[in-house]
């Protein structure tokens, strides 16, 4: 009971950061648009179809290649393309071909946005279009990029100050940000406050799996750490709701930090996760937290740290003094994820399986963006489609193991991408099913990554792994945007070509993420580590180390701790 609690709780903020990490979908959309005009209009041109305003032009509006043709009050015509305008030096008939000369001015009167669809966005607000377009293309990269620095950041902070801490500044500021967000008076205060937005959401994301994770029992480890991506693809079909509701951007931003709300006024009443606090020797605070599940989950038999751990006064004065037992007392960094080389060589594993599922998962999933159809259905689907991803990865990874999943599934998304490139391009249907298959694999290995990784590291540094993990993430996430904007840079270069050299990219990537994985131990079933020496020994044979040192010695016995007061209620899925 106490355990469904905390995690509940936890993972209903998940599903903000989908929706902070997808929100630009629909807030920085770029509307049709045209050159505005000096005076007023009298009527409007566009080909063989004529109108009193543009607002009746939009529905006929096809390529960035047309142009409008207007008549002013004064009697002026001018032409209307997206980047500039011209005035015709002869205006007797109103037609929409003229072969006299014209005089080219730039659009010194801003621009006439379709508002059909979205009343305002981000690039009408601020005319990020033309010269400024490249602006606009920096949103998304940018946010991104305040994801990879959270990651890292608050990861590294949660092993210094506590799980619970960070838990609570980031949903805050989760929610500050986000309204802040809204109310922003300039395109530089947007990108500033979003890259901070962005910053907590990471940080929320990679501590709270850590924080679950470190919760739950063996037994519901892997559906209770998957599911938490099951929220997050819920967040990004609320994106699509609410902006299917909602048109002006700054309304839509608001709608969107309000479901952050209920879990800032309770985030408080979380605890700290017993496996932190015993990796810092406060023994009573543990004590403390292990009472409260007692008495939640209605356990009458007396728990204590002092036995489960053996924690005696002489024996930790004799600990504090061995060399294995320094690692546990002392701050920790990145460099200790490369300590030794069993360590090590896990680490640069890791790192590629979570840049190449970050990587695969967006390349195709823009590569969806081609379907066409209703983009608000669109955008609900590509959330949708992730909910029976992760079951089917639950499954496999409770009967096969973590790294048996991980290993078959990546090299499916390697050969899925090698099968792409030979579809003949009139088969669109079959080309958008090996599309939906690709995605479909790689958000197995994307989803497994975050829990398995928590399992291949050590208490005292596995929010730093994690979160290092979240970085490398980050650093394919973006990349794959700017692998979008390459059509408008490499003139030269098709569109499917461009497509297609990404898909193999992420193909070989794959291929050898899924070779390496072979090299990484297997976690199903095994207690979490609390030290270095543990999580080394567990790379190189079955047995624990807990006899090792005192600190390790308390590495199997904390598992105990964790699915403490689980019998009563229950651990059958």
């Amino acid at each position: 009971r106490f355990q469904a609690c905390v995690y509940f709780a936890s993972v209903f903020q998940a599903m903000s950061c989908g929706i902070h990490y997808l929100a630009s979908v629909f807030m920085a959309v770029t509307p049709n648009f045209v050159c505005g005009f000096p005076g007023n209009v009298s009527s409007v041109l566009f080909h063989n179809s004529s109108a009193s305003s543009i607002e009746d032009i939009w529905t006929l509006w096809t390529s960035t290649e047309n142009y409008i043709v207007v008549q002013l009050e004064n009697r002026e015509i001018w032409e209307l393309d997206q980047c500039s305008r011209s005035k015709r030096e002869v205006s007797l008939d109103l037609a929409y071909e003229y072969e006299g000369n014209k005089s080219v001015f730039p659009c010194s009167d801003g621009f006439l946005y379709d508002d059909t669809k979205w009343k305002s966005t981000v690039v009408t607000q601020w005319d990020l279009v033309c010269d400024r377009e490249w602006l606009a293309k920096l949103i998304q990269p940018t946010f991104m990029l305040g994801v990879l620095a959270g990651a890292v950041i608050f990861g590294d902070i949660a092993d210094r100050l506590g799980r619970q801490r960070v838990i609570w500044f980031t949903s805050a500021g989760q929610f500050v940000f986000g309204i802040a967000v809204a109310f922003t008076f300039d395109y530089y205060s947007f990108v500033i406050v979003r890259f901070l937005l962005a910053m907590v959401s990471s940080g929320y994301l990679v501590v709270a799996f850590v924080y679950v994770t470190e919760f739950v029992g063996i037994k519901a480890r892997t559906w209770a750490s998957m599911h938490v991506h099951a929220f997050f693809a819920m967040g990004v079909m609320i994106v699509a709701l609410v902006g299917f509701l909602v048109r002006t951007w700054w309304v839509y931003q608001i709608f969107l930090s309000i479901a952050t709300l209920p879990f800032v006024l309770c985030c408080w009443m979380l605890p700290e996760t017993p496996f932190w606090l015993l990796s810092e020797e406060r023994y009573e605070d543990a004590q403390k937290v292990i009472d409260t599940m007692a008495r939640w989950n209605k356990v009458s038999t007396p728990c204590k740290v002092s036995e489960l751990c053996s924690v005696q006064q002489d024996d930790l004065a004799s600990g504090r003094t061995s060399d294995n037992d320094t690692s546990s007392t002392k701050k920790h960094n990145i460099l200790d994820l490369f300590c030794n080389w069993q360590i090590a060589r896990r680490t640069i594993t890791v790192w590629l399986i979570w840049f190449t599922g970050s990587l695969g998962y967006y390349v195709f999933s823009l590569s969806s963006v081609s379907l066409g159809g209703n983009e608000y259905l669109n955008l609900f689907l590509i959330g949708a489609v992730e909910l029976p991803c992760y079951i089917i990865a639950c499954l496999a990874m409770d009967k096969l193991g973590r790294r048996n999943t991980l290993i078959p599934f990546l090299i499916l998304s390697a050969l899925i991408c090698v099968l792409i490139m030979f579809i003949p391009q009139d088969f669109n249907i079959l080309i958008i099913l090996a599309n939906m298959a690709g995605k479909f694999s790689i958000g197995v290995a994307f989803g497994l990554i975050y829990l398995y990784t928590a399992e291949l590291y050590p208490t005292i540094v596995r929010s730093l792994a994690v979160g290092s993990g979240s970085m490398m993430c980050r650093v394919g996430s973006v990349v794959a945007p700017f692998c979008v904007y390459l059509r408008s840079v490499w003139i030269f270069m098709p569109l499917v070509a461009t497509v297609y050299f990404f898909q193999l990219l992420v193909g070989i990537m794959a291929l050898l993420s899924g070779i390496l994985t072979i090299m990484l131990p297997e976690t199903l079933g095994k207690p979490l580590t609390n030290t270095l020496v543990e999580a080394t020994e567990m790379g190189r044979n079955k047995k624990s180390c807990s006899e090792k040192t005192p600190p390790a010695h308390c590495g199997a016995a904390l598992e105990k701790i964790e699915m403490f007061g689980q019998e009563r209620v229950g651990t059958d899925k």
